[in-house]
């Protein structure tokens, strides 16, 4: 369940940014530990909005920390 949840968030992160999961995938798990330091830290309690808001949430977050959105 958590696997599809940070394949969900990575897919949906590419869509709205208009670039490969590949790229996206990178950036939050090798370039800053994104995808492990907070997205899979709070699945539990992401998993239960709704697609906007994660993506939205993820996405302040990556500003936040300077990542290229």
């Amino acid at each position: 369940m958590e696997l599809e949840f940070a394949v969900f968030c990575i897919e949906n992160i590419a869509r709205r940014l208009h670039r490969s999961g590949a790229e996206i995938y990178s950036l939050l798990a090798e370039s800053s530990e994104l995808l492990s330091s907070y997205i899979m830290a709070n699945w539990e309690i992401l998993h239960t909005q709704d697609k906007d808001y994660i993506v939205d949430d993820i996405l302040d977050v990556m500003r936040e920390r300077g990542l290229p959105v």
